[in-house]
């Protein structure tokens, strides 16, 4: 048994593939087989504002996202960031959270957290305006 495991994030299933959400949202967790993290692969294309003004928040998850391409406008409670290529975000339990590729470039946007067997998510329907410039409309 090897203490390590190498996979490629483009061969691990794309869950957005076949719907009409813009982008990539690839869950490397079980290809990984980890036992203490999550780990997401999340790309946003250009002028996409996939969640159309919603948010969430997680009950008792501490998230960390890591921006690897591109830059994303984040919105963490009433505080609205743009965050480049380079940076690494913590965001506490109960902190609502969404995001958004107001740029010409696509962002590649990686989620990691504490692993469980359980979603402790909440969905914020009406979290910001939408953005008018998205490629898609709600």
């Amino acid at each position: 048994m090897s203490g390590y495991k190498v996979i490629n994030a483009d061969e691990v299933k794309d869950h957005y593939a076949g719907t009409d959400v813009p982008g990539e949202f690839r869950m490397l967790t079980g290809d990984l087989g980890t036992e203490q993290l999550a780990v997401t692969l999340i790309r946003i294309p250009a002028h996409s504002d996939f969640e159309q003004g919603t948010g969430h928040y997680h009950d008792e998850m501490e998230e960390v996202y890591i921006i690897t391409r591109g830059t994303l406008t984040m919105r963490f409670g009433d505080d609205i960031v743009k965050v480049p290529a380079g940076s690494a975000v913590k965001v506490a339990p109960k902190t609502p959270r969404s995001h958004r590729n107001e740029g010409d470039e696509p962002v590649d946007m990686w989620a990691i957290s504490r692993k469980s067997d359980r979603d402790d998510s909440t969905l914020i329907k009406e979290f910001w305006e939408a953005s008018d410039q998205a490629a898609q409309k709600r």
